[in-house]
């Protein structure tokens, strides 16, 4: 499945009722999805379908809406002659003509000028037409924002996996380096001894008690079940990376998981090897949960 970011832009434009209509949209991160519409006072009324629209497919985000319109010129739009006015001037203009001796010469295009005899008028507008234009081309503006969002989604996705996977090569490195720690911890206990006791270790030091020193030191620093369950957190967080819907939420309950574990480990470890390691954890860690921030 595709992964989708919470960031993204998307816009489209139409002609509707000689109307042409401009919807862009951009979200970013937020923890659910809010949606801000602003638009012409004319156009109110379809808000609640609008946000309806749009929640339905950006599950998360904060995400903005531009509508604007700019009306053309002549698209539906009429003129009408108002005949009764333009005969009533034609005979005023031939009275004044015979009163002045003068000929009367007005035309058409004469009397085409005179106040309110050509009369412009609007197409009178479908409500249920507009409504439907308008939702297609926001549902495109959608689809245009959509895509967009997966294109980042993958890319991040594709760099979580990538960390994953030094997350997983450094456990590796850890889970080696704890089999090794309690046989270091015994020779280092045998030439303590050794060192205090000289020749005469093997005569007031009993070996049983060393074993039992060594076998106390590896229970207190055994990590083999936090190794086990941070391999299986970087399982669920790979699952989770290809799952359809939102996963942000889910991610960021494995990496407090995982951030568990691994703390877990640094404090029982008693190497530094492995502190080390979990050092380098621990920062990937960090990296991994500024990124899953902006997945849906």
């Amino acid at each position: 499945m595709m992964a989708e970011s919470m960031t993204g832009y998307g816009r489209a434009e139409g002609v509707i009722q000689s109307t042409r209509f401009l919807v862009e949209m951009k979200s970013v991160n937020n923890r659910f999805c809010d949606v801000q519409i602003r638009m012409p006072r004319s156009l109110m009324a379809l808000e609640p379908q609008m946000k309806e629209r749009i929640s339905n497919r950006l599950l998360r985000g904060k995400v903005d809406v531009f509508i604007s319109t700019v009306e053309s010129d002549s698209e539906g739009t009429t003129v009408r002659v108002d005949g009764s006015l333009a005969r009533a001037y034609s005979e005023a203009l031939s009275e004044i003509a015979s009163v002045t001796g003068r000929v009367d010469d007005a035309g058409a295009s004469f009397l085409s000028r005179m106040p309110e005899v050509l009369i412009t008028e609007s197409v009178e507008s479908d409500p249920e037409m507009l409504r439907d234009a308008l939702l297609s081309i926001l549902d495109e503006s959608i689809d245009n924002i959509v895509t967009m969002r997966r294109i980042e989604g993958e890319k991040l996705k594709a760099d979580l996996l990538g960390k994953a996977y030094s997350l997983e090569e450094t456990l590796k490195r850890v889970e080696a380096r704890s089999e090794a720690v309690p046989a270091e911890y015994r020779t280092k206990l045998t030439a303590r001894i050794e060192e205090l006791l000289g020749d005469n270790a093997g005569l007031y030091f009993d070996e049983n008690r060393r074993e039992a020193e060594v076998v106390l030191f590896a229970d207190r620093c055994a990590i083999d079940e936090e190794i086990t369950r941070l391999k299986s957190h970087i399982g669920q967080l790979r699952q989770s990376l290809d799952s359809e819907g939102s996963i942000g939420k889910r991610l960021d309950f494995i990496l407090q998981e995982m951030n568990r574990e691994i703390n877990t480990i640094g404090s029982k470890a008693n190497d530094l090897p492995i502190t080390n390691d979990v050092l380098d954890m621990k920062t990937e860690l960090e990296k991994i949960r500024e990124q899953i921030q902006n997945l849906v």
